[in-house]
């Protein structure tokens, strides 16, 4: 498998870039309350935005997009996420820009299983550790779909782990509840 990196998404990959990136997340339009999955517009500026790192793996066999994902170290580029939570918790680190959010790992349904996760993994975790002195920090977000049933906390936990230490901890919850009432009488 080939693995490509790109400040900005050539406009020629954008289209293939959404139809994986849709169909990776479909199901969490309808099983996670928060809105898990971007526009298509939101997509294309994302897409564009250089203070994101874009990760695209393509499949040998096909050449077809498998996988996509993206990280950054400009927290500010990161919309659902508080900045400053990250700069008090870890001021140093912050400031260095030592500190990076995985904003998405999509992987075509196709290619799941094949090591494709592994590979962006590794990739990333280069990224971060470089050749720094001060350790990196990673910060990503799960539904309690992926959670509990993909064990996605747990799955970059041991991918991380086969390729030197790692120390991982829950930063925050956020729970969604439903008050029903009855019609009234």
């Amino acid at each position: 498998m080939r693995i490509e990196t790109h400040e900005v998404l050539p406009a020629a990959m954008l289209e293939e870039a959404w139809r994986l990136y849709a169909e990776a997340f479909e199901e969490l339009r309808t099983v996670a309350v928060q809105r898990h999955v971007m526009t298509r517009s939101e997509f294309d500026e994302h897409m564009a935005d250089p203070r994101i790192r874009k990760y695209v793996v393509r499949h040998p066999d096909d050449e077809h997009l498998a996988a996509l994902s993206t990280i950054t170290n400009d927290l500010e580029a990161v919309p659902l996420i508080s900045p400053d939570y990250f700069r008090h918790r870890w001021p140093a680190q912050y400031a260095e820009r030592l500190i990076w959010y995985v904003t998405f790992n999509a992987i075509h349904p196709d290619h799941r299983g094949s090591g494709i996760f592994e590979l962006i993994v590794e990739a990333m975790r280069q990224v971060v550790v470089g050749s720094r002195e001060r350790p990196g920090i990673v910060g990503l977000d799960f539904c309690r779909r992926n959670e509990e049933r993909y064990k996605l906390p747990q799955a970059i936990d041991g991918a991380l782990g086969r390729l030197g230490s790692v120390e991982s901890h829950r930063l925050d919850t956020q729970a969604y509840w439903c008050y029903e009432l009855p019609a009234a009488s």
